[in-house]
């Protein structure tokens, strides 16, 4: 088997946010739009609005470390809004995101009210290059249960498509990134961001026939097997992030079940994967028969491709494979490179015997 552990690295440092550039840009974004939203609140406030206090947080795949640079340019920063405010005293959620959006309304051209969030685009000749989006929630502190709800529903939306909806996503974010330390999980992460740019290069970004990028993160989270050797001799840990997303993709696979669909009235198969904190919802379910059976295949092809890459012996033919699969930053090395560190492996093991 060939080592190519080195081009995964380099893979990875190719679609990773690096925090001296695009994270710069982003953070900055971020801090415009909330200096803005500080003083639309206020002067909501002092229109006569009566609008709680609210704290910031980051979230999402930009706290956890794990964002790829995305394929068709849009970067993205996820900021939590809690408001001090109980679902009770205020049963539509729409008002607290109303507040946001008219808060920031001419910050750009364009800023809207999701189903999930507020998203506040940044345009260049009139595409989008960067957004920031801003989710809202009622506080635990406020709720008889303890616990946040983050709003949904958008301006447009009938009584029924407005609701608050449980969420623990700083306990989740806690679970995952505390879930392993140091060299693992940096391999953690590699492995993460792999199968998020794969997922990026491999389905459409519109609609919801791909798979969320949370619901791949988690599927890491509980069935990622970190691949590893110590090499006593030179007392270094070696990491093999080819075997890892291997064992990570035969293991999603393996966890296919045939699921009965009343839409088309036959059984699907479909992959669970479930939040490991509460509500322990699938985030797959979103998805739909066709999707899902879209989705396995595309796993199938890419496990071919992984194992393929295992069983060669060339790092060339290993990583051209790859590349097929991963995307155009993940590197080929030149074909004589490879074939003269053959020739000199083969060399010194004679000479040795």
């Amino acid at each position: 088997m060939a080592d190519i552990q080195k081009y995964f690295v380099q893979f990875d440092e190719a679609i990773r946010f690096e925090r001296d550039d695009e994270k710069a840009i982003l953070v900055e974004k971020r801090e415009r739009v909330l200096r803005r939203l500080s003083e639309g609140i206020k002067r909501q406030r002092q229109e006569g609005t009566e609008i709680p206090s609210y704290e910031a947080f980051n979230q999402g795949s930009y706290a956890m470390n794990i964002g790829v640079k995305p394929v068709n340019g849009d970067f993205d920063i996820d900021v939590g809004l809690r408001f001090d405010l109980s679902t009770a005293d205020y049963p539509d959620p729409v008002v607290a995101k109303a507040w946001v959006h008219n808060a920031l309304e001419k910050h750009t051209k364009k800023v809207v009210v999701r189903r999930s969030c507020v998203t506040v685009y940044y345009q260049e000749h009139g595409e989008d290059i960067y957004h920031v989006d801003l989710v809202v929630y009622s506080s635990g502190a406020r709720n008889g249960d303890g616990k946040d709800y983050v709003a949904k529903g958008k301006l447009e939306s009938s009584a029924s498509e407005r609701f608050w909806d449980l969420s623990n996503a700083q306990e989740l974010q806690n679970l995952i990134t505390s879930a392993h330390s140091g060299e693992d999980a940096q391999q953690f992460r590699r492995i993460v961001r792999a199968l998020k740019r794969w997922k990026d290069l491999r389905f459409s970004s519109f609609g919801r026939a791909a798979p969320k990028g949370i619901a791949l993160t988690v599927a890491a989270y509980h069935w990622l097997r970190l691949s590893k050797r110590h090499d006593a001799f030179a007392n270094v840990t070696k990491y093999d992030d080819l075997e890892a997303l291997s064992n990570l993709v035969a293991g999603m696979l393996s966890r296919f079940q045939p699921v009965w669909s009343d839409g088309e009235q036959q059984f699907v198969q479909r992959l669970s994967i479930a939040l490991p904190i509460s509500p322990h919802s699938d985030l797959c379910d979103n998805m739909s028969g066709a999707s899902m059976r879209s989705f396995k295949e595309r796993l199938e092809m890419l496990l071919a491709a992984l194992r393929k890459a295992q069983e060669d012996v060339d790092p060339h033919t290993a990583c051209k494979e790859l590349r097929e699969h991963l995307g155009e930053d993940f590197h080929v090395p030149e074909k004589s490179d490879t074939a003269q560190k053959r020739d000199r492996a083969i060399i010194s093991s004679g000479n040795s015997a």
